[in-house]
């Protein structure tokens, strides 16, 4: 969950690092750290601080001089947040240093072996176990060094190498955690993340597990740990610098919100079918043989894109027909669940990294499973784990808080849902009309931007709430749980989601007017029942916010949402939801990009 960037090449590097540090710092902010050299420096130089890259950059000195060098913006696991623990980890002759994104599992071992053989620790960090590792290895190369103590490890990682005896190259390893090389003219970039690379390049490597790459300035190469060769084409991004911008906005988060409607015009443009009524998917890898022969539909993701795999998955069942639901894939991997072969399992993940999912990715493919990918980032490991899949075309998402790419995979699934349904029973009839449904979305999320004024307002009457309760029935319980995480996340208001018919199996003990209810109230089938719920808080002197399709008598306020079929109004109806914990937020003034304890790409378990 932390960001690394390093660089090789003939431009003074400390500027060139820290650009890249402030572009990951949504992967890690509690402290950064640099270290540079060149052929024709004596020694590594370092330099870390406690905090944001800002600080960092405050603490480099003028005449921090290099042409080679690795940084590391820092997201806790080992120790706290502070100069010590800050990568680069140096080793005690300042030899090597590594910065390194991952989790050790064996780091106590090793540590307690290192220390009994007069190593003295400096950090609280498993990252220190491997930069020792390195500087004791008797090999000849930094390579072989490099490899010598990653078979001594285990866990995860992805790590850069430096190493004053080999000033021309920088040494790089994945497994489990991205490495991404940025290829230039007379020049190597490596990254955790693009976001890093694209201002200077856009023709990337991404490493696969196991794998490892040597970077020199006109030059690299890529072999396995065992030191076997690999081939690696380099392949052009999509995504260009602008793309990271703010765009005039004051966050991420809040220019991400306003890119929704351009996003969900992307994930549909050249995929619609008017002809015979369905979509075309052609990444899927799924003949419709084999779409028929499909018995269930499992989704994993972790987060909103479990979030999201919930309303994917509803709309699996009502548009095909077909059993589904939807897993945390943190939990699905630790259960020893049964693997049928005529399930379909799906994994989500906005990075295409996120680790629990990638590892349940992995436990499935090892027992036969058919796996299809939802995810953000092309060429990313789930992507390419997968065996076939959808790429939501979101674009880049630097909030640490999702939205956008929420919205795009739900989309997604709504594609997902049509093809299965017209390979299966689905009419001519509705598929058409969930196409022309699909087709209005950009517009009717525009239309509900409008609100931002009004909702802004609502917002204010929030920020003294300590607890906040989102209810929905069926297809609105999905919605009910983003957008409870939403304001959890960004405005550390605590919030919980709860289906509405349960209400009076427990919750209402906690109605009162001081427990704020935001409610989710489609028009649809259940339109009463939803009624009834917000009956029973009313009656207990709740205060509400209901959203939905027409205003509501017995809610306080209503946010009226642009009505679409009723698969598709899930879609929607989050949307005004992700403004109110937006200017919540602001409200409160809290860091809405970077929220206290989170970071955007979860690659550590």
């Amino acid at each position: 969950m932390c960001g690394i960037v390093g660089y090789i090449g003939k431009r003074d590097v400390a500027p060139l690092l820290l650009e890249g540090l402030q572009r990951l710092e949504y992967r890690g902010y509690d402290s950064a750290g640099i270290v540079v050299t060149s052929p024709k420096t004596a020694g590594l130089k370092m330099v870390k601080a406690k905090g944001r890259v800002r600080d960092l950059e405050a603490k480099v000195p003028a005449r921090f001089k290099g042409t080679t060098g690795i940084a590391h913006t820092r997201w806790a696991t080992h120790g706290a947040p502070s100069d010590i623990n800050a990568h680069p980890h140096m080793s005690a002759d300042s030899k090597v240093a590594v910065v390194h994104n991952g989790i050790i599992d064996n780091a106590s071992e090793l540590r307690r072996k290192l220390e009994a053989d007069g190593v003295e620790f400096l950090s609280e960090t498993d990252t220190e176990v491997l930069t020792h590792l390195i500087a004791r290895s008797q090999a000849e190369t930094l390579e072989e060094k490099v490899r010598q103590a990653l078979r001594i490890i285990e866990g995860t990682y992805g790590i850069a190498v430096m190493h004053a005896d080999f000033t021309d190259r920088i040494v790089v390893a994945r497994n489990g955690s991205p490495v991404v090389l940025g290829i230039g003219e007379k020049e190597m970039f490596v990254a955790s993340d693009i976001a890093a690379l694209v201002t200077h390049t856009r023709q990337i490597v991404t490493l696969d597990d196991g794998e490892m790459a040597t970077l020199k300035a006109d030059d690299f190469r890529t072999y396995t740990t065992e030191g076997t060769r690999t081939t690696a084409e380099p392949t052009t991004v999509e995504w260009e610098a602008a793309s990271y911008d703010m765009g005039g906005h004051d966050t991420y988060m809040h220019k991400e919100i306003h890119e929704q409607a351009d996003a969900v015009d992307r994930v549909l443009r050249g995929r619609i079918d008017d002809r015979f009524s369905t979509v075309r998917l052609g990444g899927l890898n799924l003949d419709a043989r084999e779409a028929r022969r499909i018995r269930r539909v499992k989704i994993l993701g972790c987060g909103t894109s479990y979030h999201a795999g919930m309303i994917g998955a509803q709309m699996i069942e009502e548009l095909a027909r077909i059993p589904a639901d939807a897993e945390p894939a943190s939990e699905f991997r630790y259960r020893d669940a049964v693997v049928d072969p005529d399930t379909l399992y799906v994994a989500v993940s906005q990075s295409g990294e996120t680790y629990d999912v990638l590892a349940a990715v992995q436990e499935l493919k090892r027992k036969g499973a058919r796996v299809l990918g939802v995810v953000n980032v092309v060429g990313s490991a789930i992507a390419r784990e997968a065996d076939g899949g959808i790429y939501v075309h979101a674009g880049p998402e630097v909030c640490v808080v999702s939205t956008k790419c929420f919205t795009n995979t739900t989309v997604a699934f709504a594609l997902l849902a049509l093809h299965l349904g017209r390979t299966r029973d689905l009419s001519v009839r509705d598929g058409k009309r969930i196409i022309e449904g699909l087709r209005r979305l950009p517009g009717q999320i525009s239309e509900i931007m409008k609100q931002e004024e009004e909702i802004k307002k609502l917002a204010e009457q929030f920020t003294e709430a300590r607890s906040m309760l989102f209810i929905g029935r069926v297809r609105g319980y999905p919605v009910a749980r983003e957008a409870s995480l939403k304001l959890k996340e960004v405005s550390y208001i605590h919030a919980e989601a709860y289906p509405a018919s349960e209400l009076k199996h427990g919750p209402l003990a906690l109605i009162e007017p001081a427990l704020p209810t935001v409610a989710i109230v489609p028009d649809d089938d259940l339109l009463e029942k939803n009624r009834a719920a917000l009956e029973e808080i009313k009656a207990r002197s709740g205060r509400i916010l209901a959203v939905a399709h027409q205003e509501q008598e017995k809610a306080d306020q209503t946010i009226v949402v642009p009505k679409n079929e009723d698969e598709l109004d899930p879609i929607l109806m989050g949307i005004p939801l992700q403004l109110l914990a937006y200017h919540t937020a602001l409200a409160l003034g809290r860091d809405i990009d970077k929220p206290r304890n989170l970071a955007k790409s979860v690659t550590v378990e």
